[in-house]
């Protein structure tokens, strides 16, 4: 039977980081613009929907949505908006993952956008050779070597060639339209300026468009980008070759091999090994995507080498096996972050891209291993962490049984954005994108307007599994491991939710945490995106300041769970599914300043 949608009253958060399209460059007038357009966390309708971190893109997706666009057509228009608003989460300089439903056919479909090392690339490519040992971390982000070959706009032709219904050209317009007239710098945009003001300053091309005078853009006033105008112009004559076999790309490799280093930069910069022949061999892949039946309801993912789908997909095993009731809310969460903590062990010691690694997704996604680790969680105590990586084997009679190895920490950039986008035909798009860290490797690609990823630090520096092997060290055209985590959730065939977040590695958490507030606590989506996080990822445990004082995480803490205070952990979108064409669109009501949900035909439910 299908779910009705429920629905909550929610305040509508007001904010200065929308994007009007208004007045001269900042950086050269360093005018006041009038007041941006509010943001509404939560919309409800009919028509389709779309919800992002930012009011310009949200706009974008729904105006495609209003012209007789749909939800492929609307969801890379929204996320070629972001390049342009959210600069240091997203662009045509990384990539990610798409996870589409498609109503006709009854079926969801992905695609891998992930980026690729170089074929120059080694198991070595961030081990100094002088030492012998890891580079630091910002030596590495910083640097020709972090980079992997973009799989953005690959992305984009690929789902536009396969489900859309405009061109490129066409879904480009509204943001170039917004890169070349502008937008309303909010605190956000300048606090992530601030924060990469080092870096940035070190780098010419990102110096001069980023700190006009030496300092970050002030918020109210009007940023343009008219190089990034330009280069959406360019993909939108030539498409996606001008990237992979042309002018744009040769200008990327050029940037790569020859960082635009400032003049006076005490900064050592090591050159990158990409080639133009490691871009002309990039594809965009189809995947079949992760499937698990909780509850009934089958939830959809994205599979290796991102990690979200098989971890997402295994901790909801595990809590099917486990069994959680809303009637205990403290249960529920002690069970929740034990199964993160499982699943995490699991996808560290398995999963990698499986061009190149054996992946045992089939095992890692069966009840039975779930069902093994399940037997590990007790009520009375905590799981020691780091736990040890279960044994995917096929034979799950035993309880507990561990694989040798002795796990290290991984680090994950936090810096991405999500799409999610639904049209009047039902289809349905959670996408998300990143260039990894927030600022992705500091420099701007002269005069294209648009950031590098740093994506191939997403790769184990060192091996990190003991004696075992680790299926994420760097090779010859590999795909790092990712959380990215886009999922389609459908009851009876049908959408019910769609959802996705930034974040790294809490990507994953988010998701699996907000998918256990609605499906099993009851909580409506909005109220499910907006309650306070906490995050297991087999470390030190993370919570939110407002998750620690209440009064579950009081009693988790009382029980023995020790957690580390973060300020914010990811920034979510979703869409819920109604009859009769009812959508509820949401975003963050407050984190990352808030986000932003439209509904084609906004009205009240019925």
């Amino acid at each position: 039977m299908r779910r009705t949608v429920a629905v909550t009253a929610v305040a509508v958060l007001v904010c200065a980081g929308g994007a009007g399209l208004v007045g001269p460059s900042a950086q050269a007038a360093g005018r006041t613009a009038r007041p941006a357009p509010a943001k509404q966390a939560v919309a409800m309708g009919y028509g389709g929907g779309v919800a992002t971190v930012d009011a310009d893109a949200t706009r974008a997706g729904i105006d495609v949505l209003r012209h007789g666009g749909n939800a492929v057509d609307a969801a890379v228009a929204a996320a070629a908006t972001l390049g342009v608003t959210e600069p240091f989460s997203a662009g045509i300089g990384g990539g990610g993952f798409l996870v589409y439903y498609d109503a006709r056919g009854r079926k969801v479909h992905t695609i891998d956008g992930r980026e690729t090392a170089p074929a120059s690339a080694t198991d070595k490519l961030f081990v100094d050779p002088a030492t012998g040992k890891a580079l630091p971390f910002e030596a590495a982000r910083v640097s020709g070597l972090s980079v992997g070959v973009p799989g953005t706009p690959a992305t984009w032709e690929r789902a536009l060639d396969s489900w859309g219904t405009y061109s490129l050209r066409e879904v480009l317009a509204p943001a170039t339209k917004v890169a070349s007239k502008g937008f309303v710098v909010d605190e956000t945009f300048r606090t992530q300026v601030d924060d990469n003001r080092k870096i940035f300053g070190d780098f010419t091309t990102s110096r001069d468009l980023y700190l006009p005078g030496g300092a970050p853009p002030r918020v109210g006033t009007v940023f343009r980008n008219p190089d990034l105008a330009r280069t959406y112009q360019l993909l939108g004559r030539q498409g996606t070759k001008a990237l992979y076999d042309g002018t744009l790309g040769a200008d990327i490799v050029h940037t790569v091999q020859h960082p635009p280093l400032a003049p006076g930069a005490d900064r050592e910069v090591r050159p990158g090994g990409m080639t133009t022949g490691d871009l002309a061999a990039y594809r965009a892949l189809m995947r079949a995507p992760t499937k698990v039946t909780y509850h009934g309801l089958d939830v959809y993912g994205m599979a290796p080498p991102s990690s979200g789908g098989s971890t997402v997909g295994e901790a909801l095993n595990i809590l099917e096996a486990k069994g959680i009731t809303k009637r205990d809310q403290v249960a529920a969460l002690h069970s929740y972050l034990e199964a993160s903590a499982l699943a995490f062990a699991d996808r560290n010691r398995y999963v990698g891209d499986p061009s190149q690694v054996d992946v045992p997704l089939r095992e890692l996604l069966s009840q039975g291993f779930a069902g093994e680790r399940a037997c590990e969680i007790r009520s009375d105590s905590i799981l020691a962490k780091p736990v040890a990586p279960g044994v995917p084997d096929g034979d799950y009679s035993r309880c507990g049984e561990h694989a040798s190895v002795a796990p290290t920490e991984q680090r994950e950039g936090p810096s991405t954005t999500h799409v999610t986008t639904s049209d009047r035909w039902g289809n349905v798009v959670a996408y998300t994108l990143t260039i990894e860290q927030t600022g992705g490797n500091g420099m701007v690609v002269p005069g294209r307007g648009f950031l590098l990823n740093n994506e191939l630090t997403d790769f184990s520096f060192t091996p990190t599994q003991g004696t075992a092997p680790d299926p994420n060290l760097p090779a010859p055209g590999k795909r790092p491991r990712s959380s990215i985590s886009p999922t389609i959730v459908l009851d009876d065939g049908r959408p019910l939710l769609a959802l996705g977040s930034p974040g790294g590695a809490t990507i994953i958490t988010t998701v699996l945490q907000t998918l256990v507030n609605r499906l099993d606590l009851g909580m409506s989506l909005p109220r499910a995106i907006a309650a306070p996080r906490a995050s297991s990822r087999n470390t030190a445990l993370e919570a939110e300041p407002a998750f620690r004082t209440s009064p579950a995480g009081r009693a988790l803490a009382a029980r023995g769970f020790s957690f580390t205070s973060v300020p914010e952990i990811g920034a979510e979108t979703g869409i819920e599914f109604g009859r009769g064409g009812f959508v509820l669109a949401a975003a963050e009501p407050t984190r990352r300043g808030g986000g932003s949900a439209m509904v084609v035909h906004p009205r009240p439910e019925r």
